[in-house]
């Protein structure tokens, strides 16, 4: 099949089936059969949480497989529209029945996520990207391992400890989440077991709301914590998703202890945004759509959709390159590194940067 799907992306087919892709013609005869466009058929959908859900999917040929702690573009069409948004996928990179799961908790304006809790069926097909991102557990596992999670961030963490647990790893983990609540918390049953599923891990949860009665951790997070379940930020690799609260205090404490090159971070939503801040001042000028708006200091995603714009974008918290334009002028403050880049012609993500002073963008 490979050697087939090969011949079929050669140019000699592509210049054949010009202007339009093979893959459009394979997909009027079945939405599943194309050469390079990833679509996959949703196996199952099962609740989490009230607000939460793993859908399970079953690629076509196309896809290339993931490493643990990836995301994949995820789209949907309803009603003649396609909306993509970007989710971690969450299962095991050894499963070996063909599948993998993506987990999402759904947003009240999240329109992708609410649709996957409530209306997504078994069967619909779905479209995607390659899996994608740089958060990635290795393939030379270190031997001392903290994974570290809060909310929603469970998920590509959790897509490693999994993989860990069925690879047989026997390197120490330690698995420290925080959830406002056990109810809250997704994959509950299978964190219950997996201390005894995977020699050598601790498994510990904080419930920041509702604390459990003789809970081991308490409160938010602190360097106490890893103290307390003996972990060495020095010695241990980490591998932190959450959100941006949990990564700056992680970030803070292992600077202070000049152990930030074992830290490996990844945001599942961005800091909010201060809209009083003092470079909120000047003019958003739209190039392409020839008009302009006084800037509010929100991002330039968020501005632009306030103008009337209709930007194209996938995750809005600065993932996927979706919402990538051209900077033509001006400053831009990135709203996660909080760096500010004043090049010229530079290409931006217009959902994490905001406007400094007058800007013009290729919109």
């Amino acid at each position: 099949m490979g050697l087939v799907r090969a011949a079929l992306a050669s140019r000699t087919v592509a210049s054949l089936t010009s202007p339009k892709s093979l893959d459009h013609y394979l997909e009027q005869v079945h939405p599943l059969w194309t050469v390079e466009a990833v679509r996959a058929r949703v196996v199952e959908v099962r609740r989490e949480t009230g607000d939460a859900s793993t859908v399970v999917l079953r690629p076509n040929g196309a896809w290339k497989g993931f490493v643990p702690g990836q995301h994949v573009q995820f789209g949907i069409e309803v009603d003649g529209t396609r909306k993509v948004r970007v989710f971690s996928v969450s299962s095991s990179q050894a499963a070996s029945d063909g599948t993998f799961s993506v987990s999402v908790k759904a947003h009240p304006d999240g329109y992708v996520s609410q649709f996957l809790h409530r209306e997504l069926r078994p069967r619909t097909v779905v479209y995607l990207s390659q899996a994608e991102g740089e958060f990635v557990l290795p393939a030379q596992v270190p031997d001392d391992l903290l994974l570290l999670s809060g909310g929603s961030g469970i998920t590509p963490v959790m897509s490693m400890a999994r993989t860990l647990r069925d690879r047989g790893h026997r390197g120490r983990v330690t698995f420290l989440h925080y959830a406002r609540s056990r109810d809250d918390e997704m994959f509950t049953p299978e964190l219950d077991r997996l201390a005894a599923e995977l020699p050598g891990a601790t498994v510990v949860r904080v419930y920041t709301r509702e604390p459990e009665v003789g809970a081991e951790l308490e409160g938010r997070f602190m360097l106490d914590h890893l103290r307390r379940l003996g972990v060495d930020p020095t010695v241990a690799t980490t591998f932190c998703c959450g959100p941006a609260g949990l990564i700056a205090s992680v970030r803070d404490t292992y600077d202070e202890l000049g152990a930030r090159d074992l830290l490996r971070t990844e945001y599942f939503k961005v800091p909010s945004v201060d809209l009083d801040a003092a470079d909120a001042t000047g003019t958003l000028s739209f190039d392409d759509a020839g008009t302009s708006t006084d800037n509010s200091g929100s991002t330039i995603l968020e501005q632009a959709e306030a103008a009337g714009l209709t930007p194209a974008f996938g995750c809005r918290m600065g993932v996927c390159n979706t919402c990538a334009v051209k900077k033509l002028s001006g400053a831009v403050r990135h709203v996660v590194s909080g760096e500010v880049s004043a090049n010229t012609d530079e290409t931006i993500k217009v959902c994490v940067n905001v406007p400094v002073g007058d800007v013009s963008v290729a919109l």
